[in-house]
């Protein structure tokens, strides 16, 4: 089982990332503003998978992104983003489709 070294890559990106949020400035007090992070939890997803192989890499990597763009989901419903702004944000949450990863 690898998923140990799984989180410590999550962890070691979560490392690099947190910084940069820390500095980001703060999103309007609207609640319409939508202020995602590009790419960031596909880059997460891919560093967490980095050291599998094979199926169980597509697995994980499925997973991962399955749960990101839940995430982004959740953060559009509760920012009431609806229509093509709604698949727009996610896309931008997410940080693209899957089907660019392939």
């Amino acid at each position: 089982m690898r998923l140990p070294s799984a989180a410590l890559a999550a962890s070691l990106v979560c490392l690099f990332v947190a910084p940069v949020l820390a500095q980001a400035p703060a999103p309007a007090a609207s609640p319409t503003a939508t202020v995602p992070v590009p790419a960031a939890k596909r880059v997460t997803c891919l560093a967490t998978t980095a050291s599998l192989k094979g199926q169980d890499k597509r697995d994980q990597l499925q997973l991962c992104l399955a749960q990101a763009r839940l995430d982004c989901l959740k953060q559009a419903i509760d920012q009431k983003i609806v229509g093509e702004a709604r698949k727009s944000f996610i896309k931008t949450c997410v940080g693209g489709d899957a089907a660019e990863q392939r």
